[in-house]
């Protein structure tokens, strides 16, 4: 999403989204995180079960990318708001698939202390920010090479979502 409103209407008219999905992303992983620790306490083996939704989630991802439309085109709208961007996170299920394969995955075996975790939380919901804004500036950069190349750059992107669910078992 961030990729694809950067490509529309440009990094700046783009940036009170990410600020929302911020926003919506640190209140979605506190509650994930503390989700995750009374899972992981009561049914150590839930992740397994957590890697595999998941892995599947993604590999959805994938196909839908794959054989999505190549029909970007620029628009000279405001763009997204904070609230669209906030919103969002409540109901996108890549981010409570991250939440909760990172946090059994790497944190949970390691750390317990409530203060731990809830910092690991923010983290891990600054490091997704991060990494909306790097989408953001990519698809601005490159909204022209995108919008013209969208059939070659699709099925690369799928293959990238693959091997994203495939090393989670690695």
């Amino acid at each position: 999403m961030s990729m694809s409103n950067a490509v529309r209407y440009g990094f700046n008219k783009s940036f009170k989204f990410n600020l929302g999905i911020l926003a919506g992303f640190s209140i979605v992983m506190q509650f994930c995180t503390l989700l995750s620790a009374i899972i992981f306490s009561y049914i150590a083996q839930a992740k397994i079960y957590m890697q595999v939704l998941g892995a599947g989630y993604m590999l959805y991802l994938a196909w839908k990318t794959w054989k999505s439309s190549a029909g970007i085109e620029l628009e000279e709208t405001k763009g997204p708001s904070f609230m669209s961007g906030f919103t969002l996170q409540f109901l996108n299920p890549k981010i409570y698939f991250y939440a909760f394969t990172s946090m059994s995955t790497f944190i949970l075996p390691y750390f317990r202390s409530t203060l731990a975790l809830a910092g690991f939380a923010f983290f891990l919901a600054f490091f997704g920010f991060i990494a909306t804004l790097a989408w953001s500036v990519f698809g601005s950069a490159f909204s022209k090479l995108l919008a013209r190349h969208a059939k070659k750059v699709n099925p690369i992107l799928a293959v990238l979502l693959v091997y994203c669910a495939i090393s989670l078992f690695v």
